[in-house]
């Protein structure tokens, strides 16, 4: 059977098994309501786990709400927003509940949202049918078996995962060791982030020799495995030994704060030499993500795939491919939950063959336009199009979405009526975060030694393998990192590169605690790229280029960055090749008039990220937005007309003398780049340096606990204005 019969055919063995998990939830605890568990399972778990076929009904009951719209449409993309590589703008206004507060980082906002609620939920749920699982295959009479083994691993991964999300959007959340039996009290308050990320390691640690790897495991990467129990554990070490907000609304490492010598604060794991080793501080959890991925490179080493696309490509093919770059990916069905082609991906819009889409996953200008000239990544990355009635459309620069799927091209035919559950998958972890944890891990450890960049060097490689330009932007990049601090930089800008629009960097940018820097800095070079726009007009009023020039010295950085991209359409086939680019970057030679002429269309790039407002005022009276002169030659005059009737003058001077009209130009950060990020800065570039990202508690939670609260955090501190526009010029016209 090939690989795309097989895809087939788990598909429609996993569609079977996600309808027949409806009713075979009653192997697990009833969780519509989690801080209101009635009882545990009313089944005797000596029936449910005395086979290997009733606990793989058991594990598939966790499986199942991956397929839920909590996770489909929410934790999955949407809201591992607002970063400087994913973004998604939020509409005008004081954000209501829903999604635009957290894309725009209110979460006072949403404290009513029935999404978050839903999500909590959804997550205490898994995480409950996991522990069940566990504590099943522990109290079972064939548990030693190594399918059995198995199951529990994949419970335990899963538990892992699930606590991976909570913690990353609500900080430190209720922790349920085990699963809940009738008496226990299960209304819990929040436990530290760190405790959990101990605990899950340990457990993860503790369960993963007894995991199968991918390519011998049923369902291979479409299920937890061994290969991605040990990626995850690297994960979370590193998350264990970072940074995370807490309740004083202060970032912090758990070496900060608490006892790490605590037991609840320890993993105990054997490291590569055999040796039984105990981490507690910092640098031990750094070095035990160290160790996993040497350890995953030992026993199962492979290649990156020679294309960056091919992952994504199998994907939008339905095809599974084991043993090889992806370690472990969900597995949406047709139908049956799953966004990918939904709300994240390419736009489809007005009618197209294959579907429609929502698009809610948007990515940063300064992001597109950070990646070096050859970088392969960024054609595939950042689609600057969308496809209109089967056809394609350039996008602006405050348009970019993510191209790594695209529905228009799914090997399935979905159909016109199509849209969500469009049975994409979607990655959970790829060979290229091993092999960068590992760099990011030993350079922390070591500094830069050759280990770490030959890791940093096999990613790079592959992005750049048809750049003219090969040994500058790749041997000489590497060779010249030469510190600690400018590799780590560079680890930190590969990781964008490497997994933008995958959902990954929001987190990372908690554990290295860059989050506020790295939005401040996408919201200024946003900034200083679109003042170059208005350059020519500004650089006439000295007294406002002093100002901009000493406000925004970098400012020369930028002049060459392009103010639109030029394009032709060559062909009709629905393919992004459809469009020929004269530009995707920088400046063109020529006028706007004669590349039009010459049949060249245009598209905003940092035009759209600043805006000039224009007031006219005359003897005192406020005109607003409109004005206009005329001149007659012939006569000598100027005739004016300012305003919009009824509050409106007209009149008519010798050219020469004063009009007294004054004409007031300012120059502001555009509306797109304002919003992206107000809840953090209440206008761009005013942040406190503690971004507050963490969601809050829904209310409904709330009502049901004695115990949770939403103290802390920063959200007594977020703003909830619709922010404010940044003022980088004001030039005044006297007598226009």
């Amino acid at each position: 059977m090939n690989l795309a019969s097989r895809k087939e055919d788990m598909k429609l063995k996993n569609k079977i098994i996600a309808i027949a998990a409806v009713g075979a939830m009653a192997l697990t605890t009833s969780c519509s309501d989690t801080l209101d568990v009635s009882s545990p399972s009313q089944m005797d778990q000596t029936m449910v786990f005395s086979s290997t076929e009733f606990a793989t009904n058991a594990i598939n009951g966790v499986y199942i709400l991956f397929c839920e719209d909590p996770y489909t449409s929410r934790m999955c993309g949407v809201w591992m927003q607002n970063t400087d590589v994913e973004a998604e703008v939020p509409s005008a206004g004081v954000p209501a509940s829903d999604r635009r507060a957290v894309w725009s980082l209110q979460g006072p906002a949403i404290t009513g949202f029935n999404d978050v609620y839903n999500a909590w939920n959804n997550n205490l749920q898994a995480i409950e049918r996991a522990n069940q699982v566990r504590a099943g295959v522990d109290n079972s009479a064939i548990g030693s078996q190594a399918e059995m083994q198995q199951i529990k691993g994949e419970a335990t991964c899963l538990k892992a995962f699930r606590y991976y999300l909570m913690c990353g959007l609500w900080g430190d959340v209720p922790y349920y060791d085990e699963a809940a039996k009738w008496g226990d009290v299960i209304d819990k308050p929040r436990t530290d982030k760190n405790v959990i990320y101990s605990r899950c390691l340990q457990q993860l640690v503790d369960i993963e020799p007894s995991m199968k790897w991918s390519d011998v495991n049923t369902g291979g990467i479409e299920r937890m495995n061994r290969d991605f129990a040990i990626g995850l554990i690297a994960r979370l070490a590193l998350f264990r030994a970072g940074y995370g907000l807490t309740a004083d609304g202060t970032m912090k490492r758990a070496d900060d704060y608490l006892d790490v010598n605590a037991d609840s604060l320890t993993v105990t794991y054997t490291n590569l030499s055999g040796t039984e080793v105990t981490a507690r501080t910092h640098n031990d959890y750094v070095q035990m993500a160290k160790d996993y991925c040497q350890k995953i490179i030992q026993l199962k080493n492979r290649d990156l795939n020679p294309d960056f696309y091919t992952a994504f490509e199998n994907e939008m093919n339905y095809t599974v491919v084991n043993n090889s770059e992806v370690l472990a990916e969900v597995a949406f069905v047709q139908n049956y939950g799953g966004d990918i082609g939904w709300s994240y991906g390419v736009p489809n819009t007005d009618g197209c063959t294959n579907g429609s889409t929502t698009i809610q996953v948007g990515l940063t200008p300064s992001y597109y336009m950070s990646f070096a000239d050859n970088d392969y990544r960024r054609e595939i990355t950042c689609a600057n199009y969308s496809h209109r009635a089967d056809t394609v459309a350039a996008a602006a620069a405050n348009g970019i979405k993510v191209g790594k799927w695209d529905r228009a091209l799914a090997a399935k035919a979905l159909g016109k009526d199509s849209s969500k559950g469009t049975g994409i998958n979607f990655p959970l972890m790829r060979w290229s975060d091993i092999l960068l944890m590992l760099a990011e891990a030993e350079n922390e450890l070591n500094g830069p030694t050759a280990l770490a960049k030959d890791c940093l060097t096999k990613v790079r490689a592959r992005a750049f393998r048809n750049s003219p330009t090969f040994d500058a932007d790749v041997t000489n990049y590497v060779s010249a990192l030469n510190s600690k601090e400018a590799f780590f930089n560079a680890i930190v800008n590969e990781r964008a590169w490497e997994f933008g629009g995958e959902g990954l960097r929001k987190f990372d940018l908690v554990r290295w605690n860059l989050y506020a820097q790295k939005i401040e800095e996408a919201m200024r070079t946003m900034l200083v790229w679109g003042i170059n726009h208005y350059y020519a007009d500004i650089e006439k009023d000295e007294a406002a280029l002093a100002q901009v020039l000493r406000d925004y010295p970098e400012l020369p950085q930028y002049a060459s960055w392009a103010n639109k991209l030029w394009y032709a359409k060559q062909a009709n086939n629905n393919l992004r090749t459809d469009i020929k680019w004269y530009n995707t970057k920088y400046k063109v030679e020529y006028d706007d008039a004669t590349m039009t002429a010459d049949g060249w269309a245009s598209v905003n790039w940092g035009s759209a990220l600043i805006k000039r407002t224009r007031t006219y005022s005359y003897k005192g009276v406020d005109y607003g937005t409109t004005g206009s002169k005329t001149e007659d030659k012939a006569a000598g005059t100027v005739t004016y007309a300012l305003g919009t009737a009824p509050n409106n003058v007209e009149f008519t001077i010798t050219k020469g003398d004063p009009s007294g009209v004054t004409r007031t130009d300012v120059y502001q950060a555009s509306d797109y780049a304002t919003r992206l990020y107000r809840g953090y800065s209440n206008g761009a570039l005013k942040g406190n340096g503690v971004v507050p990202y963490i969601l809050p508690i829904g209310i409904t939670t709330l009502n049901a606990s004695e115990v949770l609260n939403n103290d802390g955090y920063c959200f007594s501190s977020t703003q909830m204005g619709e922010g404010i526009n940044v003022n980088v010029a004001t030039i005044v016209t006297e007598n226009w």
